[in-house]
């Protein structure tokens, strides 16, 4: 079953979305370039988001069609004359600074829900996942990857630097000093490498299989435990000791109510 999106937004954007169940799988589907994205890209990921916010799934997976996940920006966004149909950087840069500034907070909404919406969101990596396909990788919950999957954050090697919402769960993987070392260089890292440093969950020989194992694995509890499992560990970093075990009891509190009724 498709869900029930704009289909013009989806097909100028290269995504696919489609709900198996309570499992929506999203696919960047542009494979001809690597899945290079674009403004259109992200509209349509934002779209998705905004639909997970109204509790569409409780799973969402993110694939790339082809070889790579995602190769990044479209290049072509560099050149004068852009993607047609697409503000390009130039025209983004004679921008006013605040115009600018909002031009970029809407791109960001592709990838800010992920953390936030009521499912479980996972990023299955079979190949590259460069600059945003990178940010994309790390904005989900959990982060599968093959044995050939590549990640490299390359923003500062064409003079930017990644405002896409990567460089938060960056550092707090991998900490301050790798974070700088990743993303100064523009180095490329593999998925055992990645897996070492935090930011890769699994290194999965079989992707699809890895992905079905946890899929099963967090649709079995009761209906209810993982959305409010996961608002409870995403605090829980910033929070104090005290703070969060006032959070988990609350939670708790809840989940009994839900299980077992009572006042």
């Amino acid at each position: 079953m498709t869900i029930t999106l704009p289909h013009d937004l989806l097909e100028r954007g290269h995504v696919g979305a489609v709900s198996d169940g309570r499992v929506l799988h999203v696919t960047l589907d542009r494979p001809d370039a690597r899945n290079a994205q674009t403004p259109a890209t992200w509209a349509a990921l934002a779209a998705i988001g905004d639909a997970c916010a109204g509790g569409l799934a409780d799973v969402v997976v993110f694939r790339g069609a082809g070889s790579a996940f995602s190769a990044g920006l479209d290049r072509r966004m560099f050149t004068p004359e852009g993607i047609p149909g697409e503000t390009s950087l130039a025209e983004m840069a004679a921008m006013p600074d605040e115009a600018l500034a909002d031009t970029i907070a809407e791109f960001q909404r592709a990838f800010l829900w992920q953390r936030e919406a009521p499912a479980l969101t996972i990023a299955a990596v079979q190949g590259p996942a460069i600059g945003a396909g990178f940010q994309l990788a790390l904005a989900c919950d959990i982060l599968l990857a093959s044995p050939a999957a590549t990640f490299a954050m390359r923003e500062t090697s064409y003079g930017l630097v990644p405002d896409l919402g990567g460089t938060q769960p960056l550092v707090r993987a991998v900490g301050y000093a790798r974070a700088v070392d990743i993303c100064a260089t523009g180095r490329t890292m593999g998925a055992e490498e990645g897996y070492r440093l935090g930011f890769v969950t699994r290194v999965v020989e079989d992707l699809e299989a890895g992905v079905a194992e946890v899929v099963a694995a967090v649709s079995s509890p009761p209906p209810g435990a993982i959305a409010q499992l996961m608002p409870l560990l995403a605090g829980a970093e910033g929070a104090s000791r005290v703070d969060q075990a006032a959070v988990e009891r609350r939670a708790q509190v809840a989940r009994l109510r839900a299980l077992l009724g009572g006042s």
